[in-house]
């Protein structure tokens, strides 16, 4: 017996023992310090800036890359500044206008991160030192100053043979010589590293050591929000050349998986079916955090670092999170310190005040959680083939049939019950934020809605009849020929969820006695159908690529045509007073004129109605008291190097939150004794008696 309390004893004095949390997910190695915990859910496909375009992608390129400009963190509208350039280039034309030019001078004194490429010796390892690498960090770094032939060279990788730019054929047209340079460089091409650097290009110039000249067709004042993005961030050759090394590919020795920039931080674990790692680059020069910002923004707290030296925080921890349960869970116990919010968590997250505003709720308010919300420069709509017999074409049985649908597609009730109200419905092509965007009541799709009582109501499904009788279709029925009126939707399908949404499309269209076929398939197939013009109707999406309204409008510009040239125009939407004006407006600096020409835009696609017009999703995500300077910037992802960690009051919370609990264990291990002590005894019992004589 006194052997069993000693093992009582002694478990629960180790149990006392254990100090910290048990489910902490992090290792000694990478916790604790300024550091950042993230994560991310699928692997990034492109990590070399002339390929990568996705936002999944950019949450590491924007912190390891630097393109010329950025976007100001905290100004709204979003406002262009300087990143390595000395100041937002001018547009000059010359020849009568015929081209544009841009001088561009970069900040001397710009270092690279340490990196392998930068130590002529690495230029020759033989394919056995490359299969014991496990990281090209293993091998003697070195670096260089920034100069703007490395500027030069990125531009001149847009048309590299081997590397397909998403954007390449779109700066064929404006840079002068892209398109044949793409030519000379696929003839030369025999295999192997392709040195950009002996094949001149027209367009771009080399002034000096920091400064270059970039030579475009035309007027296209849109091209400098071009010069913000990773597509124009500068590549030195000699990380091309290092990585073209026999056997470098083979072990991801890639630009596509590791990264080489001057940006504030760098990748030095690329591990993308667990963890990736960004590090404080050693060699950035620094840059002081923004001393203005809009309106609300120092109550908010965000203006209490002005002036210091960025970034703040050290490293970056990102951790892929394949499910939504785990992710969120970790969040709540404090080891991730900013989330997103899904479908199956809203409600426990966030509640709707009387007055319509989003709030936490009293649980996540308990553990000092707090909400960011912001409109995204986005459109989801679902739009009508043009080319289309019946609901495509500019006659007025076919605008009506349009408007009627248009009317009768509850977009609120929709972002109510998929999107769990985040989201506003739009009113026209142009997103929140962007110039040209109208709210209140003249900013209202007068086709869709009435103004009362101060804010938009959808028209009756009363009014929607009528413009479906006078379209010749009363009560869903062709008049001439007395058979149903049946429209087809394609969209691509999901998975079980979908059926939802499927058949609350229907049953908008059911209010209007239409039937509806939905046609799911996969996005390659979707996009061919699209691309061949074989739709009626069909869902799509658009996200902002400049905080510009050309950039939207286009969407509906002619000669941009998805079935007749390829161009972004899905719905094959045709109109010669819009696309007239669009030539005007395209080029023109935002001002008054410039203002009404995109109201007569506007209002001549809300008659038409090509599109219903959808939805711009709202962005909501919490984060931690102990995180600040967190704003949304829906044109940048750059925002790591803002960020600030309150360090202690982390650890503190997070051992409050995660406190091992004890008694379940210790009330196991007394129960299992106390179980075991009839055995005990009697086997003691046992051990005492007499043994019994022989025979």
């Amino acid at each position: 017996m006194k052997a069993l309390l000693r093992i009582f004893l002694i478990c629960l004095l180790f149990l006392a023992g254990c100090e910290g949390a048990w489910n902490d997910p992090y290792s000694e190695s990478v916790r604790g310090g300024m550091t950042l915990y993230s994560s991310f859910s699928e692997r990034p496909k492109h990590l070399d800036p002339v390929q990568s375009y996705t936002e999944d992608e950019a949450k590491f390129t924007q912190q390891v890359y630097e393109p010329l400009l950025q976007y100001h963190y905290l100004k709204r509208p979003y406002e262009l500044i300087p990143l390595t350039a000395l100041e937002v280039p001018k547009a000059r034309e010359i020849e009568g206008g015929k081209y544009t030019v841009y001088d561009i001078r970069i900040r001397p004194g710009i270092m690279y991160q340490p990196h392998p490429a930068f130590v002529a010796s690495n230029f020759s390892l033989g394919k056995t030192e490359i299969d014991k690498l496990k990281s090209p960090y293993q091998l003697e770094l070195g670096t260089r100053e920034l100069v703007a032939d490395d500027y030069i060279y990125q531009i001149k990788r847009l048309a590299h043979p081997r590397l397909h730019s998403p954007i390449g054929g779109h700066m064929n047209e404006y840079i002068v010589g892209l398109a044949d340079y793409a030519k000379k460089l696929k003839a030369a091409d025999r295999g192997g590293w392709l040195d950009l650097r002996q094949i001149p290009l027209d367009g771009v110039e080399r002034i000096d050591s920091h400064a270059f000249r970039i030579k475009i067709r035309g007027s296209y004042p849109q091209f400098v929000y071009w010069l913000a993005m990773p597509f124009f961030a500068p590549v030195p050759w000699e990380a091309e050349k290092f990585f073209d090394q026999p056997g470098m590919a083979e072990k991801n020795f890639t630009l596509d998986w590791w990264p080489v920039g001057t940006g504030a931080y760098m990748l030095t674990e690329n591990n993308p079916n667990s963890r990736m790692v960004l590090e404080r680059n050693p060699n950035y020069r620094g840059e002081p955090y923004p001393s203005a910002g809009e309106a609300g923004d120092r109550e908010r707290g965000l203006l209490a670092d002005a002036g210091k030296t960025i970034p703040f925080i050290d490293r970056v921890i990102l951790s892929r999170e394949k499910e939504a349960i785990p992710y969120w869970n970790k969040f709540l116990q404090g080891y991730y310190d900013s989330s997103g919010i899904g479908s199956d968590q809203f409600d426990q997250a966030v509640r709707v005040s009387i007055e319509g505003d989003a709030v936490v709720t009293p649980e996540m308010e308990e553990k000092g959680i707090r909400l960011t919300t912001s409109v995204a420069t986005s459109i989801f709509y679902v739009a009508f083939n043009w080319d289309d017999p019946v609901v495509g074409g500019s006659s007025e049985r076919s605008r009506k049939l349009r408007q009627a649908i248009s009317i009768a597609f509850d977009n609120e009730e929709y972002i109510t019950i998929f999107a769990n109200g985040r989201g506003i419905a739009a009113q026209g092509p142009v997103a929140p934020g962007i110039f040209g965007y109208r709210e209140g009541r003249e900013g209202i799709n007068p086709v869709v809605y009435d103004w009362v009582d101060g804010k938009p109501q959808r028209k009756s499904i009363e009014t929607a009849k009528k413009l479906l009788a006078q379209a010749g279709y009363p009560n869903g029925r062709d008049a001439r020929s007395g058979q149903p009126l049946v429209l087809s939707l394609d969209t691509v399908t999901r998975g079980p969820g979908d059926k939802a949404s499927f058949d609350w499309y229907r049953r908008q269209f059911e209010k209007l006695d239409i039937q509806l076929e939905i046609r799911a398939t996969d996005w390659n197939r979707f996009q061919e159908k699209i691309r061949k013009g074989a739709t009626q109707l069909f869902r799509l999406g658009w996200n902002a690529d400049y905080p510009d309204p050309e950039n939207f409008l286009f969407l509906l510009y002619g000669p941009q045509s998805r079935a007749k040239s390829q161009g972004e125009n899905a719905s094959n939407y045709l109109n010669p007073e819009y696309d007239a004006l669009f030539e005007r407006m395209k080029n023109m600096p935002n001002s008054p004129e410039r203002e009404k020409i995109i109201d007569r835009m506007v209002e001549i696609a809300r008659r038409d109605a090509p599109w219903i017009w959808g939805i711009h999703p709202k962005d909501y995500s919490l984060r931690h008291a102990w995180l600040a300077n967190d704003k949304p910037n829906n044109m940048a992802r750059n925002n790591i190097k803002y960020l600030k960690v309150d360090t202690e009051a982390r650890a503190e919370l997070r051992a409050q939150w995660n406190k091992p609990v004890l008694w379940p264990i210790a009330l196991i291990v007394l129960v299992l004794a106390l179980s075991a002590f009839p055995a005990i005894l009697s086997y003691r019992k046992r051990e005492r008696m007499a043994a019994r004589p022989a025979a």
